[in-house]
């Protein structure tokens, strides 16, 4: 099971409480107070992990709780503090704060919606082994052994532990990669990785066979790797959220370049120009600057009749942007494809290290 938005409950422990207590020993008749102060509680931690690529674990443990800090005892000994309770996520993860973090709200239901326009953005883990403090956990208390004075000899006095940290939060993963393949269902996407990579997604002659996204590794000479992200098919309206809509696209806003995969032979009874235009404008309409992105056209199916008619008038219509034709299912033209990957991934990262340079410069 994929899961890539979930609704979690999260809560620190509470600190302990101090103690009152008073040293009574032989040969000692006015010890005095030694009461020890209360253990901190444990912390909730996000840590993404190379290891985990979707938010399934949290599907089934969807409250998470850290335990408490011990208690104070005699002879000043201190509680001990609880360990933290590590949540690891896929790098990638977006979080978003729903209500107070420190109020007491109650534990989530399932039939709680959230809606991103009264919430606020938390953490956005993109890199292995980065963490994030969810919730800090509760101070101890303190100990009588605080209150002792020259008037107040024997102290009775001592303070509870506070709370920890608790809210509601979202967890939205967005998946990360160079590059991602978009296209129209059955525009041969998941073929094409299977044939770049050694990602196995479904394959079948029926749209939505692949219902999230796949991340694929591409192996180039000289020991380079890139990661190319199979996302799901769009349709038109996607970006009003029709059909999966919201759950494809943002899974795109984390890619350096869009390959959009095209079914040149029009196999479905499209036009090839057609889907392009509606395709740049589903991502336009959905996020003006991820349109703005590098983009290349991969045009597949060429091994079909109607193929070469159709890839003159793709390439008559976009002058401007370089396409590739391939044949996913016969393997043709994809040496040639990777080829230019090189070349794509090698100057959306030029071009992004100059933006950060010129950003540098006016800072």
């Amino acid at each position: 099971m994929f899961v890539d938005r979930i609704k979690v409950f999260a809560q620190a422990g509470n600190g302990g409480r101090g103690c009152v207590s008073f040293r009574r020993e032989k040969f000692v008749p006015k010890g005095g107070p030694d009461g020890g102060d209360g253990g901190r509680g444990g912390d909730v931690i996000l840590r993404a992990d190379q290891h985990v690529d979707n938010l399934s674990n949290l599907f089934y443990e969807p409250i998470i709780k850290a335990k408490n800090g011990g208690h104070g005892q005699g002879k000043k000994m201190h509680g001990r503090s609880a360990p933290p309770k590590i949540v690891k996520v896929p790098a990638g993860t977006i979080v978003w704060k729903d209500g107070d973090r420190t109020s007491n709200s109650q534990q989530p239901t399932s039939s709680e919606t959230a809606d991103k326009s009264v919430i606020e953005p938390v953490a956005d883990l993109t890199n292995s082994g980065q963490e994030f403090i969810l919730c800090c956990g509760g101070a101890g208390g303190k100990g009588n052994v605080h209150f002792k004075s020259s008037r107040n000899r024997a102290p009775r006095q001592y303070t509870e532990g506070e709370e920890g940290e608790r809210g509601n939060f979202l967890f939205e993963l967005r998946t990360i990669a160079d590059a991602g393949l978009i296209g129209y269902p059955n525009a041969g996407k998941s073929t094409l990785l299977r044939r770049i990579s050694a990602a196995r997604p479904k394959v079948a002659a029926y749209p939505f066979t692949t219902l999230h996204p796949i991340v694929g590794v591409v192996e180039f000479p000289g020991y380079q790797r890139a990661t190319i992200a199979d996302i799901p098919g769009l349709i038109e309206g996607a970006h009003r959220n029709l059909g999966l809509g919201h759950d494809f696209l943002r899974h795109i806003t984390r890619c350096r370049i869009l390959l959009f995969v095209v079914d040149v032979a029009g196999s479905e009874g499209r036009n090839p120009v057609e889907d392009l235009r509606n395709l740049r404008r589903e991502i336009d309409l959905y996020d003006p600057i991820l349109s703005k992105r590098p983009w290349y056209i991969i045009a597949n199916k060429t091994d079909l009749p109607a193929a070469p008619k159709n890839l003159e008038a793709l390439q008559n219509r976009f002058r401007s942007v370089e396409v590739v034709a391939v044949s996913a299912q016969t393997g043709e033209g994809v040496e040639a494809l990777r080829e230019r990957l090189v070349t794509w991934l090698g100057g959306a990262s030029q071009r992004q290290l100059a933006r950060s340079a010129t950003v540098g410069s006016a800072d």
